[in-house]
């Protein structure tokens, strides 16, 4: 081939690339963003395959989103999240990162989040943590007073963040030797046994944890699972239920959770997800009270800053048999 239709064939290449969609590549690092993000919201079904799907042992779905922000990098690895009763969400991430925002409904549906903000969690010393093996924050609970506990996972430790604001203050953890990324991931509060009380969770080892801020960590039952998955989330309902948010990941079937609820007597409930349904890494779950005596449950996913996960947050209304 002469030069001339050489440089023809690669001008015609070129324009081709050019008009290619290339997949949006991640930052090499993390970007740090002001407090006020945007955050872009589309809507999942519970089943693509099946769009219209109500619902799955006994959880009804009311609404769900893949969430992300052009704005920041930062808005990824999501890892455990708080809902109160007004749609206030609070959440965590895997890089030490602190989300504020708003649920959005239309009727009683999920359907965006809206005044969203991202600032660093502190360390000791008052300053943003400065590195992975510090910042690794998995699991989350609100206290009554409005005092915020955080366990982090790589180095296990529980902190607490006060109401009033300032630097965190060492809590009660437990005394034990976790593996290497897989150690404190469940964390919740435990109102049953005083405003100051907590659980804590180990993700690959199943046992649970019973603390106050005044006392040390009391070892509690071991959580009933597969080897294959993880705890990686709990809360605390009345009547001495708990619910455990499980965790397991294969190449050949992906990612897949269970939810159960146990009580003194056994088993309450338990939902299942795998494909095809609208499943991720999910590693958060909240509980909230409504009025007819059920709760409206939010589950959400940590996306590990990889592009061939995402973020999601589903709703879900379950309601105790009578």
């Amino acid at each position: 081939m002469s030069p001339l239709p050489r440089l023809g064939a690669l001008i015609a290449l070129a324009g081709l690339a050019a008009c290619a969609q290339a997949p949006t590549a991640l930052p090499a690092a993390p970007v740090a963003a002001g407090s006020s993000i945007a955050v872009q919201t589309v809507p999942v079904p519970l089943n693509p395959e099946a769009a219209d799907q109500p619902a799955i042992s006994g959880f009804e779905y009311a609404g769900g989103l893949q969430l992300s922000s052009t704005e920041t990098s930062r808005f990824h690895g999501l890892s455990d999240l708080a809902v109160d009763a007004d749609g206030r969400l609070t959440a965590i991430s895997d890089e030490g990162d602190l989300i504020e925002g708003r649920l959005v409904f239309e009727g009683d549906r999920l359907t965006g989040l809206s005044d969203v903000t991202l600032r660093p969690l502190s360390g000791l010393d008052g300053q943003p943590l400065p590195n992975k093996e510090m910042s690794d924050a998995e699991g989350l609970a609100m206290l009554a007073n409005g005092d915020r506990l955080v366990s982090f996972e790589r180095q296990a430790r529980v902190w607490l963040y006060p109401a009033t604001g300032g630097p965190p203050r060492p809590a009660p953890a437990p005394e034990a030797d976790f593996p290497f990324n897989g150690g404190l991931e469940a964390l919740a509060p435990d109102p049953e046994r005083g405003a100051d009380a907590y659980v804590v969770g180990g993700e690959e080892s199943g046992e649970t944890w019973t603390c106050r801020l005044t006392a040390a960590c009391v070892q509690g039952p071991t959580v009933a699972k597969g080897a294959e998955f993880g705890l990686v989330a709990m809360r605390r309902l009345p009547e001495d239920q708990i619910a455990y948010l499980l965790r397991a990941w294969d190449p050949l079937r992906g990612s897949r959770i269970a939810l159960t609820i146990t009580g003194p007597a056994g088993e309450v409930a338990r939902m299942e997800m795998a494909k095809p349904l609208t499943v991720d890494n999910f590693e958060g779950v909240d509980f909230v009270p409504r009025p007819d005596g059920g709760y409206r449950v939010y589950i959400l996913s940590d996306d590990n800053f990889s592009a061939s996960q995402r973020t999601l947050l589903l709703a879900f209304d379950w309601r105790p048999a009578d």
